[in-house]
């Protein structure tokens, strides 16, 4: 059964993950962020890798002010200006030999990983809003084939801090999760 692809999922968990001045080494005084979020039957297992069936949005290298630390209400724009309230657009990336993506990308896993698919998010906005604890995410993206994702979340989006790690130590890699 081929997986049919939903323009406007819903998100049913995620995280946020918090890097810091990530970037200060190049000018960049905006503090970093990623969000993950899933849909459907994914779920994490025991050894960390994503299982199951679904979208997976990947929102990296989100800029927000010098000051937040958690992920802030506001309306982000995919955009490489490394603005506060700016996502990265997706691209694929280079390193070595080794080439992965970056910045904003959908991944679509199927349960034949060789139909599951990326497509990078390269226009649009998104909206983060909060009630106490819970976050309301609604999207309004594009892929680079032109296609409108839409989709929300709603509930709470755990935060690690992944600042503590000493940047010159601190060596990006692919998603985890990403084996497409």
């Amino acid at each position: 059964m081929q997986y049919a692809y939903n323009v406007n999922p819903k998100y049913s968990w995620g995280y946020v993950e918090f890097f810091g001045k990530e970037y200060a080494d190049y000018g960049i005084t905006n503090n970093l962020l990623s969000v993950s979020l899933f849909s459907d039957s994914l779920s994490i297992d025991s050894v960390g890798s994503l299982q199951g069936l679904g979208q997976f949005l990947f929102l990296e290298d989100m800029y927000v002010a010098p000051t937040d630390t958690l992920l802030p209400v506001a309306t982000y724009t995919i955009s490489n200006s490394h603005e506060a309230y700016t996502v990265s657009p997706g691209k694929n990336d280079t390193v070595g030999t080794e080439v992965f993506p970056i910045g904003a990308y959908i991944s679509y896993y199927e349960a034949n990983a060789s139909k599951s698919t990326l497509k990078f998010i390269t226009e649009g906005t998104f909206t983060v809003s909060r009630l106490g604890i819970n976050y309301t995410i609604v999207c309004n993206l594009k892929t680079d084939d032109k296609k409108a994702l839409k989709g929300a979340f709603y509930g709470k989006l755990p935060h690690i801090d992944e600042s503590l790690i000493q940047p010159s130590l601190h060596t990006r890699k692919p998603h985890r999760f990403l084996k497409l």
